[in-house]
C-alpha cells in the first residue's frame, strides 16, 4: 500500500505540448469586437497609418494591444500572450512592429486621438442598438459620471509631478457611461494630464465632457436627457454656464463646496423642512436628511433654473467632521437644474455617481495602474488603448451574458471566463474549441459564445 505525502497530488511537468489553447475564454471578447465591427472600424480609421507592402494592418495591432490590456496585461509587450495562440487571435505583430505604430500615432497626435475616438463612437452606436434594453439608453436618458484619478508614475515621466496627495505622477479625468444596478459601465473621455491640475479646473471638464458627449449617439449629445454627475471639483461657475448654455441645455447633477453663504442658509432651514432620505434601495434611511436651499444664498450669478440640494447624516464611526459640520452631522450639496422630483431621489441619484470610483478600480485593473512609456503623447495613446479594453469588457457583458453575469468585474471575468483552456480540434474543415466540462464556468461561456453567435453581422 503506497502512501501520498503532502496535500496535493504530484505531477511531471514538460513543454512541447500541442492542441490545447490559453485564455481560450478570450474567444469572447475576439466574437465580440467581430460582432460589433470594432475590426473593421478602427482598421479604416488607422489607414492613413498603414505604410505600403506593411504586412500588419495598424487596427489590428492596436486592437491586439487592446486585448492584451484586457486580458490582464499592462504593458506594450504583453500582446505575447496573443501571439502564441495564433489560431485564436491570428497573426500578432512583433514588439518592434506595435512599438513603431505607438511612436506613429503619438507624433500624429490630434489626429490619430480624433480617428480612434471617431471609431470607438461609431461602433458604440451599434453595440446599444444590439443591446435594445439591455443598452445603457435604453429609456431613452443617459448618465455621464466624470471624475480625476491618480496615476503614480515610478521614474521620471514627462509631465509627471507632485499630486495634491503629494505623491508623484499623473492627473487624468475620466468618463464613463453609466449602466445602471443592472451592469458596469463604459469609458468615453481620457484626457491625460500633468500631476498638478487642478481638481477644479473648469476648462478641463468641458474638455472631458465634449469628448464624452461625441461618444454618444447624436440625439444624446445635447437636451435635457443627458445628465453629467460630477463630485464638488465640477462645481464651477464655468462649468455650469457651459453645461447650460442655450442650444445645449444638458441636465446636471454637480457636487458643491459647503461656502459660508450655504452654511449659514443651512441653519435658517426650519427642522419641519427637512425629509428623511432613501438608501440604495429606495427606502428610508434612518439618520439622514436632506432639504432645499435655493432661495436662500443668492443665485443670481449663477445658471437659471438651478437648484441647490443639501443632505446632513450621522457620521460613520471614524469619520472626521469638517467645520462646517452642523451638530455633529456630516453636510453635503449640489446643484441641479433637475425641475420637479422628490428631494430625497434627487439626492439618491446624485448619491449613485459614487459607482465611478468602482469604474476607476477597473480600470486600474485594465491597465491604467501605471502609464507604461515615457512621453505625453505616447501616454495618451495608452489611454485610448485602455479605453478600448474596457469597452469590450463592457460591451461582452452587454451582449453576451445576463443575469449576475452581466455585472462581473473585469478581474473576475478574467478568472472565471477568460483564463479557461480549451482543446483545439480540428474537423470537418472547421476548427472548434473543447471546454473541459469540469470547469465551473464553461456553460457560461459556450452560452454567452451563443448569443453572440445569433447577433448580425456589421455591414
Amino acid at each position: 500500500m503506497s502512501k501520498r505525502i503532502g496535500l496535493y497530488p504530484r505531477v511531471r511537468v514538460e513543454g512541447g505540448g500541442r492542441g490545447v489553447v490559453s485564455q481560450a475564454g478570450a474567444v469572447l471578447l475576439v466574437e465580440t469586437v467581430r460582432k460589433v465591427g470594432l475590426d473593421g472600424a478602427i482598421s479604416a480609421a488607422l489607414a492613413p497609418w498603414r505604410k505600403p507592402r506593411t504586412v500588419h494592418d495598424p487596427g489590428k495591432v492596436l486592437l491586439d494591444v487592446a486585448l492584451g490590456v484586457a486580458l490582464g496585461g499592462d504593458c506594450l509587450a504583453d500582446v505575447a500572450m496573443l501571439r502564441a495562440e495564433p489560431d485564436v487571435f491570428g497573426p500578432v505583430a512583433s514588439d518592434p512592429t506595435v512599438s513603431r505604430l505607438i511612436d506613429a500615432l503619438a507624433t500624429a497626435g490630434p489626429k490619430a486621438l480624433t480617428a480612434i475616438r471617431t471609431a470607438r463612437a461609431d461602433v458604440r452606436t451599434r453595440v446599444w442598438e444590439l443591446a435594445g434594453k439591455d443598452s445603457p439608453a435604453a429609456d431613452g436618458h443617459v448618465i455621464v459620471d466624470i471624475d480625476g484619478v491618480l496615476v503614480l508614475a515610478h521614474s521620471e515621466k514627462q509631465d509627471a509631478t507632485a499630486t495634491w496627495k503629494k505623491t508623484f505622477g499623473h492627473h487624468p479625468l475620466v468618463a464613463f457611461i453609466d449602466h445602471g444596478q443592472a451592469g458596469s459601465g463604459e469609458p468615453v473621455a481620457a484626457l491625460l494630464r500633468p500631476g498638478n491640475a487642478g481638481s477644479n479646473t473648469a476648462s478641463d471638464h468641458i474638455t472631458t465632457t465634449g469628448l464624452a458627449l461625441a461618444q454618444l449617439p447624436k440625439h444624446l449629445r445635447r437636451g435635457r436627457k443627458t445628465l453629467i454627475r460630477t463630485d464638488s471639483a465640477g462645481g464651477t461657475h464655468a462649468f455650469l454656464d457651459w453645461l447650460s448654455r442655450r442650444g445645449r441645455w444638458l441636465s446636471y447633477s454637480v457636487g458643491m463646496t459647503i461656502t459660508d453663504a450655504i452654511h449659514q442658509a443651512v441653519l435658517k432651514i426650519p427642522k419641519k423642512a427637512w425629509t428623511p432620505a432613501c438608501d440604495a434601495g429606495g427606502t428610508e434611511w434612518p439618520g439622514a436628511w436632506v432639504a432645499e436651499i435655493t432661495d436662500m444664498p443668492d443665485l443670481t450669478s449663477w445658471p437659471k433654473g438651478m437648484r441647490l440640494i443639501v443632505r446632513k447624516e450621522r457620521p460613520h464611526p471614524g469619520a472626521q467632521l469638517r467645520f462646517t459640520d452642523l451638530d455633529g452631522l456630516r453636510l453635503t450639496c449640489f446643484a441641479t437644474n433637475t425641475q420637479g422630483g422628490q428631494l430625497a431621489d434627487l439626492e439618491l441619484r446624485h448619491r449613485r455617481r459614487a459607482r465611478c470610483e468602482d469604474r476607476i478600480r477597473n480600470a486600474r485593473h485594465t491597465g491604467l495602474r501605471n502609464l507604461p512609456l515615457h512621453d505625453t503623447a505616447q501616454n495618451q495613446i495608452w489611454l485610448e488603448i485602455v479605453s478600448l479594453a474596457l469597452d469590450l469588457l463592457a460591451w461582452m457583458p452587454m451582449l453576451a451574458l445576463t443575469g449576475t453575469t452581466r455585472r462581473w468585474e473585469p478581474k473576475k471575468l478574467r478568472l472565471r471566463l477568460f483564463s479557461a483552456a480549451a482543446q483545439l480540434v480540428n474537423t470537418g474543415r472547421r476548427r472548434w474549441l473543447r471546454f473541459t466540462a469540469r470547469w465551473p464556468w464553461t456553460d457560461v461561456i459556450t452560452h454567452a459564445i451563443d448569443r453572440l453567435h445569433i447577433l448580425p453581422n456589421p455591414g
